[in-house]
């Protein structure tokens, strides 16, 4: 059996140029990811052309999913290769400045730096909210520094934590000194651009409630894409019923969760994400630190590979490598080292005791919901309750937006399903969708149409064969409320 759990790869300067990113997608990679935090907005629509050039070459279907950045305080740019802080020093911190005057030629100055003596942090007010006494945290939390002194120039902070620092890392300052709200001004800028671009998925971060999701929505607009709530404050943790089904899909994002939540709590709140998305029928992503050991070693952890495999072993649709890809020292044996785990793990998956046990927990999820969701959501659990009766060699979804595919997706069968669709976007945005294969077909009239260019193109793609039993979820193309309300099992001739 093929994998059927997703990777999705962040694309940087490690991972940019052609070659490397045609190696990342032989090597199993499903979406790419790109940071709008990192580098000016016009070198991730570089990047966007790059991987769509790469995913034509090798004739695969790659995903696009845009990250904004949202209310994240950072610190400006370390050096290229980072700098060491060492435990028990001291380094300055201080809002960021240009780093010299500028001058008539260049209006805006040269980029505030930052290095091992002094951390720029892009807030003008940041020294309003710190004290000494407070802790202060870079990144995903691994470096954490004590404030000892602050006046109205600057804070002069103890590391207490060390650790090699890149980029542009996050800055979490004390809980409650700093108010934030999603999505930014400077989101909804980026959101015009990136869908002009037409990608297939926006990541939303901080998000709170379903209206932060909703105001992006309405931001996006009528065509919007697939809209991916970042799961990373206590407050979306307590409000997930109501922010997964406002979303298209969402992100266990383990780090920001880690800082603003307890430690202790980020695996069980793993676990109810996962299981709640998938149940809602949303994609989830389970990201940070899955191979972090691997930005500068050749093989991961033994503990990141358990990690791995337990995210599988929970259910997530997809796993998410970060610096590993992005600035890592080789980005195409992160993909294959995340694709060899994950490809393992799933031998070991209860494939039936899961899809049984979310039969009740889905009839819970659709009540008052409109009608098209709860036909499909009870015809896809019959679907997949009859492929498995029957045995059937592949389930295949006739959609045109996705929902059908993954409603039958969340219920884990252990054949193929294959999501039979006109939509060359739909097809990209399911490459984050567990277990399930795109197959584009013309745009049909009829019902029985429908289902026959959808097994032609199975067969045509040596996924189906001859005597070849297959479940099939259609609904009628002529339906101004669509639903898929018809299943056939159907023996190829």
């Amino acid at each position: 059996m093929e994998r059927r759990t997703k990777i999705v790869a962040t694309i940087g300067p490690a991972s940019e140029d052609p070659s490397t990113l045609g190696r990342m997608v032989a090597a199993g990679m499903n979406m790419a990811r790109l940071s709008l935090a990192h580098g000016p907005v016009q070198e991730t629509l570089d990047r966007i052309k790059r991987v769509r050039d790469a995913a034509h070459e090798a004739g695969e279907t790659v995903g696009i999913l845009a990250d904004l950045p949202g209310p994240k305080v950072r610190v400006a740019a370390f050096p290229d290769n980072g700098v060491y802080l060492t435990e028990g020093e001291t380094v300055e911190l201080a809002p960021a400045e240009p780093a010299e005057p500028a001058d008539p030629a260049d209006p805006a100055g040269k980029p505030a730096t930052s290095d091992w003596r002094r951390i720029a942090v892009d807030l003008p007010d940041l020294l309003d909210h710190i004290r000494p006494g407070d802790t202060v945290s870079l990144g995903d939390g691994g470096i954490r520094l004590l404030i000892e002194t602050a006046d109205v120039h600057r804070a002069v902070a103890r590391i207490l934590t060390g650790g090699r620092v890149r980029g542009r890392p996050g800055v979490a300052l004390p809980a409650g000194r700093f108010a934030v709200k999603t999505p930014t001004t400077d989101d909804l800028r980026l959101l015009e651009i990136v869908c002009e671009a037409d990608v297939d998925a926006v990541a939303i971060s901080f998000v709170r409630a379903a209206a932060d999701v909703e105001r992006v929505r309405s931001a996006a607009g009528p065509d919007a894409p697939m809209l991916v709530a970042k799961i990373e404050t206590q407050e979306a943790v307590d409000a997930l019923d109501e922010v997964i089904p406002a979303s298209d899909g969402v992100m266990v994002a383990r780090g920001d969760l880690g800082i603003r939540c307890s430690l202790e709590d980020v695996p069980h709140y793993q676990k109810r994400i996962i299981r709640t998305g998938v149940a809602f029928g949303k994609p989830v992503i389970t990201a940070t630190q899955m191979l972090e050991s691997m930005v500068s070693a050749p093989t991961p952890t033994r503990a990141e590979v358990s990690d791995v495999a337990n995210a599988v072993f929970d259910g997530t649709s997809a796993l998410m490598l970060s610096g590993e890809t992005a600035i890592g020292h080789d980005p195409v044996a992160a993909v294959l080292a995340m694709a060899s785990i994950a490809t393992r793990a799933e031998r070991e998956f209860d494939y039936l005791r899961w899809g049984a046990s979310l039969g009740a927990q889905q009839v819970a999820e659709t009540q008052g919901a409109p009608a098209p969701i709860r036909i499909t959501a009870a015809l896809s659990a019959a679907a997949w309750r009859a492929a498995t009766d029957s045995q059937a060699s592949a389930i295949i979804a006739c959609t045109n937006t996705g929902a059908t595919a993954k409603a039958i997706s969340r219920f884990r069968p252990t054949m193929p399903i294959l999501a039979a669709t006109p939509s060359a976007r739909t097809a990209r945005q399911l490459s984050v969708a567990w277990g399930i294969t795109p197959l584009l077909v013309a745009r049909q009239q009829t019902t029985d149409d429908i289902v026959w260019f959808a097994i032609k193109a199975a067969v045509e793609k040596g996924i189906v064969h001859t005597n070849d039993v297959v479940a099939v979820l259609v609904g009628s193309p002529l339906d101004p409320d669509p639903a898929s309300d018809v299943l056939r099992l159907v023996r190829i001739r």
